[in-house]
């Protein structure tokens, strides 16, 4: 078993460390086939079938066990989508497959906010800069801080309320996040580039509300009220259970933070080694899994992002086995354990301390 500290690592076991992960992610990508196809079409009729299902029972929903059975397989429906399908698709994962449904470029998912911008803000900035202070805008989402590196503030006090508001309210804070309106109120962002920004984003926001507070509660007539709430009510076990799974990813305890200075001339190798320190992984059965997106082996997508995220669970053992013989700790717990570790976080970081030095990965 590997430590709960990792060592630092001289150049040439680096050099070692990223050839393995780069064999075995050639590996994996050179296996990708039928079975592959089969599991996302699978997963793409499931939240069809279960939005239908789900709505269809809103429809009647005044009688109460219909209601909660529509709500949760709405609910059910979303949270796939979000996790499992459009996530995953948006990496590319399937873009072999050359069906328009399923590419990555093209595919729109089902939140207010735009594909386009998270193929920016989460495929390319939290991607290649992850956990990196400064140009990974997921540390905090701009609102929260978890790190000790991090410089307090007074605003963090209250950082309790702005997650509880966050986890709530997750798919608008994904939204606007590439709005970066921080930057807007000190001036270092124009309001006509914010302008820019905006109207795709309105646009979609728009489209969203209609679909879900008007259109399909319209449909329902007399019971517009029971539809609408079932709807909100998806929404929200949608936001919550993504937030859960994406910050248990990040912020548990012996996830790392870094200095922007570790971009300078990095290696293959050294961007593995981040990726490995600044992930954690989620303990639980086939469902659990399916259900987070695959997210819940967060290490394995982060070296591996385009790699179908159903082979992840597979491809662990291996990465396990690799952490091991380089002395590197394996961030893996417990649902309950990681995300009572992210509540640690952040309740321990809203108060006031000064910002500790960031720790070394590698030896000179």
């Amino acid at each position: 078993m590997t430590s709960s500290t990792s060592r630092a690592l001289a150049p040439d076991e680096l050099q070692q460390f990223g050839d393995e992960l780069d064999a075995l992610k050639k590996r994996a990508l050179d296996d990708v086939g039928e079975a592959d196809a089969r599991y996302i079409k699978r997963i793409l009729k499931t939240v069809r079938y279960t939005e239908f299902l789900g709505r269809a029972l809103l429809f009647v929903g005044v009688f109460p066990p219909a209601w909660i059975l529509g709500t949760l397989l709405l609910g059910l429906s979303k949270i796939l989508e979000n996790m499992e399908l459009g996530h995953n698709v948006m990496h590319g994962q399937y873009d072999w497959m050359n069906e328009p449904e399923l590419n990555g470029k093209t595919y729109e998912w089902d939140i207010v906010g735009t594909a386009d911008m998270w193929r920016k803000t989460h495929n390319y900035e939290h991607h290649t800069y992850t956990n990196i202070k400064g140009m990974d805008n997921d540390i905090g989402y701009g609102l929260l801080r978890l790190f000790p590196e991090q410089r307090w503030r007074p605003f963090f006090l209250l950082q309790p309320l702005w997650a509880a508001l966050l986890a709530v309210l997750f798919q608008w804070g994904v939204a606007i996040q590439d709005l970066e309106l921080g930057k807007v109120a000190s001036g270092r962002k124009s309001k006509a580039e914010l302008k820019k920004q905006w109207q795709p984003l309105a646009k979609k926001i728009r489209f969203q509300l209609l679909k879900d507070y008007v259109f399909f509660p319209l449909l329902a007539g007399p019971f517009f009220f029971t539809v609408l709430s079932g709807n909100l009510v998806a929404n929200l076990m949608r936001n919550l259970w993504t937030f859960m799974i994406i910050f248990c990813g990040h912020f548990t305890a012996k996830a790392e933070v870094f200095p922007k200075t570790v971009v300078e001339n990095e290696t293959q190798g050294h961007w593995y080694l981040r990726q490995l320190r600044g992930s954690s992984n989620l303990k639980g059965g086939k469902i659990f899994h399916i259900l987070s997106g695959n997210l819940s082996h967060q290490i394995e997508h982060h070296l591996f992002p385009t790699v179908p995220a159903r082979r992840y669970g597979e491809l662990s053992r291996e990465v396990k086995a690799i952490c091991e013989k380089y002395g590197q700790h394996y961030n893996v717990g417990s649902l309950s354990s990681q995300f009572g570790q992210v509540l640690y976080r952040i309740l321990r970081h809203s108060l006031p301390s000064q910002p500790k030095p960031f720790a070394a990965m590698t030896t000179a």
